[in-house]
């Protein structure tokens, strides 16, 4: 991302909240730390000179972790940063579809960004995606992240991956891989890829999860998915996206200022704008509007 198109994101996403008593701002990709640390360095920076006095504002990272070193342990702590790690379970199972642009594992290198975290004293949680290499072994991934990441917040995310049939040979390749026929992924395809999660699949892992977690860890682990059922039982709105009335209230900005209303969705048809033309805050309440629009009508 371009300084100037990264200055002029932060200063209209702070004009948009003045009245907040905090903000939000989250870094995630592909891998964020690609950018390099001194693009972090002028975040903060732009950070402080637009913030209202007494503004807080909350910084979160998602990364594989391959990156991190004492250096990246130490900015991410002086700057109070919440850094989610991704990491599929043990060593055989992590390893079965999280590995780098070579081909080659990288546990050994996400489980080192985690111990460069925990001695530094930075605030973290797991981030888990289900697919069929870990379906059938919840209980195991869920006493890995307990025990072994030392983890006291667990996201799980299924993986569905769609496909057409032209492009299901190339997808289960792997979407971007290097060779002739390079498919990227899109929304689209009444198949599923060979990682895909299977629906009982699913289920059994957050099964597997729940009955080891509610003999021992209720209120000293927290996972997403079960503290947003219970909010969700009670009346209250959870913190998960898919599971609210409503969608896109979690804005993904990518690198040339296109403005996408959810991460999941960042895809042409699902542009709002950019914000080199307009203004995010206008942005947002467009499509608001259009919501609203749409659920009127379904009544």
């Amino acid at each position: 991302m371009a300084a100037d198109l990264q200055e002029l994101y932060i200063r209209q996403l702070m004009a948009g909240h003045q009245r907040a008593p905090e903000v939000i701002i989250a870094w995630q990709g592909g891998e964020p730390t690609l950018m390099g640390l001194d693009v972090f360095r002028r975040s903060i920076e732009l950070i402080d000179i637009y913030r209202r006095p007494g503004q807080r504002v909350l910084k979160t990272l998602q990364t594989n972790g391959t990156l991190l070193d004492d250096e990246w342990g130490e900015f991410l702590a002086q700057n109070q940063f919440l850094v989610g790690i991704s990491i599929d379970g043990p060593r055989d199972i992590h390893d079965r579809y999280r590995v780098d642009k070579g081909g080659k594992p990288t546990f050994d290198r996400v489980m080192r960004g985690l111990d460069i975290l925990r001695r530094q004293k930075v605030d973290y949680n797991v981030l888990t995606t289900v697919h069929a290499a870990n379906e059938r072994r919840g209980r195991e991934v869920y006493r890995f992240l307990r025990d072994g990441c030392g983890t006291e917040f667990i996201q799980v995310i299924p993986i569905v991956e769609r496909a057409t049939p032209e492009n299901l040979a190339a997808a289960n390749a792997g979407w971007g891989s290097r060779g002739k026929l390079r498919a990227l992924y899109v929304l689209d395809g009444s198949l599923v890829t060979d990682r895909t999660v299977a629906p009982d699949g699913y289920s059994r892992f957050l099964i597997d999860i729940f009955e080891d977690w509610v003999r021992r860890d209720i209120g000293t682990v927290n996972v997403q998915v079960f503290d947003t059922t219970l909010a969700n039982w009670v009346g209250e709105p959870g913190g998960m996206c898919v599971h609210a009335k409503t969608c896109g209230r979690q804005l993904a900005l990518e690198h040339n200022g296109d403005l996408h209303s959810c991460d999941h969705f960042v895809e042409p048809r699902f542009k709002l704008g950019n914000i080199r033309e307009l203004l995010v805050i206008d942005m947002v309440n467009s499509a608001s509007s259009a919501r609203s629009a749409r659920t009127s009508t379904t009544r």
